[in-house]
């Protein structure tokens, strides 16, 4: 049906992922896509609504205690997932309600595993431990996808503010680095002779090491959020569930852990920038580069 080749599948990726989707998704999900693109009729909201339905019977395989055919299952979903993105811009097919369909579907599979394993386990052992788990898991989905649209309107007010007290033509260092993520901090040069502003100059400087790091993971196509939500429902919905039922609640626990002190640091790096903000014109050359 068809003419597409792997290549055509690759340059489809994101620029920056989730490390587990570099190394342990893509890889399958770009050879699964090249077959769906070629051989079948399936469009991106197709394959999203084939994912939900992977990702139910994962719910379904946990709640009768078939641990690893759910992780099994759980992975297959998220693979598939990972596919209509690329399909999406492979083939220009998608649509604005395909980004309602593949968040819900995301929030629906999580809240449905979630509670199978949850009361699943509770039906065998009856240890109400399990919903508790269950439940914190998804109240960390839930804060997690709360707290990035809020942090991002502080981000968005912050370069507004600074902009306005600045009363300068400036560009800022997020923007360059977005056109050039491969550079060192230190080494950029605003375009045009623009003012420079690195509202994340205290943090750079109180973590000099990290854009190195970023460097890094921009070479190997991984972005910065290394414990994002990807990698928490992984260790929830795969690892915990491979490890079996007893260890589950430990290793969600870990998981949650690891990303709420993520998510709290977001929330310092927003706020180091908001302090980066001049309080009047005169102060301006506090953010500069």
């Amino acid at each position: 049906m068809g003419g597409y080749t792997l290549d055509d599948i690759l340059a489809t990726r994101k620029p920056r992922d989730s490390w587990w989707t570099v190394f342990m998704v893509d890889p399958l999900a770009c050879r699964l896509a090249l077959l769906v693109a070629n051989h079948t009729a399936l469009t991106p909201n197709g394959l999203t609504r084939l994912s939900m339905l992977i990702g139910l019977g994962a719910a379904v395989s946990f709640a009768e205690g078939a641990l690893i055919l759910g992780a099994a299952l759980f992975y297959l979903s998220f693979t598939v997932d990972c596919m209509d993105g690329k399909i999406a811009r492979l083939k220009g097919t998608g649509t604005p309600f395909g980004l309602w369909l593949d968040y819900v579907g995301d929030r629906i599979r999580v809240v449905c595993c979630a509670f199978g394993i949850g009361f699943g386990q509770y039906a065998q052992d009856g240890d109400i431990e399990f919903l508790l788990a269950a439940m914190g898991v998804v109240l960390l989905d839930l804060f997690r996808y709360i707290n990035g649209p809020q942090l991002k309107r502080v981000k968005e007010a912050t370069r507004v503010l600074a902009q306005a007290r600045m009363n300068a033509d400036c560009v800022f260092v997020e923007d360059v680095l977005h056109a050039r993520p491969r550079t060192d901090v230190g080494e950029l040069a605003a375009p045009d002779g623009r003012t420079l502003v690195d509202l994340q100059k205290e943090f750079h400087e109180r973590f000099p090491w990290y854009d190195r790091f970023r460097v890094f993971l921009v070479r190997h196509r991984v972005r910065t959020h290394v414990v994002s939500g990807i990698e928490f429902h992984v260790a929830v919905f795969v690892v915990g569930p491979l490890l079996g039922s007893r260890s589950w609640v430990p290793v969600s626990a870990g998981a949650g852990a690891l990303l709420l002190a993520f998510e709290m640091s977001l929330v310092y790096r927003v706020w180091l920038a908001t302090r980066q903000v001049p309080r009047d014109t005169p102060e301006r050359n506090r953010i500069l580069v």
